[in-house]
């Protein structure tokens, strides 16, 4: 058996399933040009990628394998490779947004595509209801996942027998006029400019969370504390397993609150796999915000006049990361109080977020929007100034992020009219008033379009 063996978002040796066949293959890397072509030259997430791309060509070169990189539409380059070497089929991890989908498709129709299940825990179709339909609400289809995770062999998988295919493998391989061009593996080369990041191995944010794991349902919401598992990114391009993390963690007592949020990961990946329509369109209420493009500028730049909003969005900018409740706060505050579109903030934080998965996000926007398929409907408003005092109460983190508010103390951070009431310099006073606009947006959103 001859195949194709197509990293994606596994961008390691350990545990790949990609690995644990036998027979000759041909292991390959393609920097997709219909996503790069996207993305800004100083976007972070090429810099990583580039990073661990080398650092698995590295991996398997000791286990006597090689790791063949190209730049181009991966269509093109492997319906070329199919001609070349007669492959008998590609092997690839799942991935379920609608680019992501279409593309394997066409795929599949030059080449057998086998999926694996590497990127999230489940199939798509393995957490079902009796019926054979799907689960709208989280904690049902939370219950019966636990039940299957129960009979899932997770134990970590055998190398297999593999035989590389003799051929070039160094440097970058470039599709031009039906023929490869041979050029350095360079991010200048791919149009990007390399990116600072200083970033723990995936190991080490295991360890250093292992040690958190107790705190993490109680504190890992509060900005001042290292409760989180910092493991997103790690996960997006697999530079680390979700079955590692399983063994891991469900080995240690009080590990629940994580294991379930591994869960929740792979429940919004699995709506939109069957319903692929959320990535762009409400799922209920017919009500999608008023465009306003001077309010998403002054969001976009951070000059709201929220400062635990601010805070979020410089943070952003400057990290490439978001704590994950100043997300839903801000996200929140994008949907209620200024009543822009979920899709411009979506598309937002796709431009920014390092650790950006398309169903993590989409699903979470409608779920701050209330357009999803959650339960919860549009009344559902966060007010930012409780939730900063809440979560920030000394605004340690909205300080660290909006050093001018440095000498005002924290209790007027938190305090809505004192921002109105007082100039601050260099400091924006609030957009809105929150309790008027978030009355707007729930009377807007339950039909009253006189509120607009």
């Amino acid at each position: 058996m001859k195949r194709l063996l197509w990293f994606r978002r596994d961008l390691r040796v350990e545990d790949n399933p990609i690995l644990s066949y036998d027979g000759e293959v041909s292991p390959i890397f393609i920097f997709d040009t219909n996503i790069l072509s996207k993305l800004a030259p100083d976007d972070r997430r090429v810099s990583y990628i580039f990073k661990y791309v080398l650092k698995l060509k590295q991996d398997l070169h000791r286990l006597n394998l090689e790791l063949k990189i190209f730049y181009g539409d991966p269509v093109a380059i492997i319906e070329k490779l199919q001609l070349i070497h007669g492959f008998d089929e590609v092997v690839a991890s799942g991935d379920y947004d609608t680019y992501a989908k279409d593309r394997d498709k066409k795929v599949s129709h030059s080449l057998g595509f086998r999926y694996l299940q590497d990127t999230y825990i489940f199939k798509h179709n393995e957490v079902l209801k009796d019926d054979g339909s799907i689960y709208y609400v989280f904690t049902p289809f939370y219950k019966k996942a636990l039940k299957v995770l129960a009979t899932k062999n997770i134990e970590t998988l055998k190398l297999g027998s593999l035989r590389l295919i003799d051929e070039e493998y160094e440097g970058m391989y470039v599709l031009e006029n039906e023929s490869f061009i041979q050029k350095d593996c360079t991010l200048q080369n791919l149009g990007f400019i390399e990116q600072t990041l200083e970033l723990a191995s995936p190991k080490q944010k295991v360890q250093a969370f292992e040690k958190n794991l107790l705190s993490y349902k109680e504190k890992r919401d509060f900005l001042n504390s290292d409760a989180t598992s910092h493991l997103s990114l790690d996960l997006r391009f697999g530079t680390i397993g979700v079955r590692e993390l399983l063994r891991t963690f469900l080995a240690i007592q009080g590990s629940e609150a994580f294991v379930r949020q591994l869960i929740f990961r792979d429940y919004y990946a699995y709506l939109l796999f069957h319903i692929p329509s959320l990535e762009t369109q409400n799922y209920k209420y017919s009500f999608n915000g008023i465009e306003d493009a001077q309010k998403y500028k002054a969001f976009c730049e951070a000059k709201t006049g929220v400062p635990i909003v601010d805070a979020g969005i410089r943070e952003l900018l400057e990290t490439g990361d978001m704590h994950n409740r100043v997300r839903m706060v801000v996200a929140s505050f994008f949907t209620k109080d200024l009543l822009l579109p979920w899709q411009w903030g979506e598309k937002f934080f796709a431009e920014h977020l390092l650790d950006y998965d398309k169903a993590s996000n989409v699903l979470s926007w409608q779920w701050s929007a209330g357009t999803g398929v959650d339960p919860q409907p549009y009344f559902r408003v966060f007010n930012p100034y409780l939730q900063s005092k809440k979560f920030d109460k000394e605004a340690e983190y909205i300080k660290k992020y909006c050093p001018e508010l440095e000498n005002i103390e924290a209790k007027y951070l938190h305090n809505e009219e004192y921002l109105h009431q007082n100039t601050i310099h260099g400091y924006e006073k609030p957009m809105v008033h929150h309790k008027l606009a978030a009355k707007k947006a729930i009377e807007v959103f339950k039909g009253d379009s006189s509120k607009l």
